[in-house]
């Protein structure tokens, strides 16, 4: 089943289902994807405008960059619930003798480093997007300020909900290094994220004023 394909309501059926998967990798993958397909409809709105005629390329530009952003984010939606099967089918490997359990423990440890790949690339796509929101405020079509600021909420959903997901599964790693690794990725993440955010909910909430 291709999670894209559902339609809204059956995506939140399978979300609220007793199966762990999709589970919040995906929905953060899918916030991300509605930033971006706010992102692309500012654009769309500030296009072909002549009082934005200085900004026409800059939002053409950013218009492509949206939309194939808001694909890859998709993609990543189907990806991390397959990822977590992976994870369970690894679980699954028999571990009668010392060589079985061996080859779960080496399989069950690509699938989570595997698993937390994952929605890193969600972390980082949407920390892209974020950092495209104050350009927007200031550049683009100010009817749009509430998408805009909404859009913003996606990015920075999707991105902690990603980075939640990273952490998880490198609680469960027994190489201390890729799990220091992905936690040190994981913090620098957040603090620009949170850096970007703020900034852009500062010059919003000034021009809502």
């Amino acid at each position: 089943m291709n999670l894209r394909d559902l339609s809204l309501n059956d995506f939140v059926q399978e979300v609220a289902s007793s199966s762990p998967a999709p589970g919040g990798g995906s929905v953060a993958a899918y916030a991300g994807a509605q930033g971006y397909a706010l992102v692309a409809m500012v654009c769309r709105l500030t296009l072909g405008r002549e009082k934005f005629f200085p900004v026409q390329e800059e939002m053409r530009s950013l218009l492509e960059v949206a939309v194939a952003r808001r694909e890859e984010l998709l993609i990543l939606v189907q990806e991390d619930t397959e990822g977590f099967k992976v994870v369970m089918d690894a679980l699954e490997l028999p571990k009668n003798s010392d060589e079985e359990k061996r080859l779960r423990r080496e399989a069950l440890e690509q699938a989570t480093i595997k698993a937390a790949e994952i929605p890193l690339k969600t972390a980082k796509v949407c920390l892209t997007g974020l950092s495209e929101i104050s350009g927007l405020l200031t550049k683009a079509n100010p009817n749009a300020l509430s998408d805009m600021g909404v859009a913003a909420l996606m990015f920075k959903a999707g991105l902690e909900g990603a980075l939640y997901n990273i952490q998880i599964n490198a609680l469960g790693l027994k190489s201390l290094q890729t799990k220091e690794d992905l936690m040190m990725q994981c913090q620098a993440l957040r603090e620009e994220s949170n850096k970007l955010f703020e900034e852009s909910q500062s010059m919003l909430l000034e021009r809502l004023a």
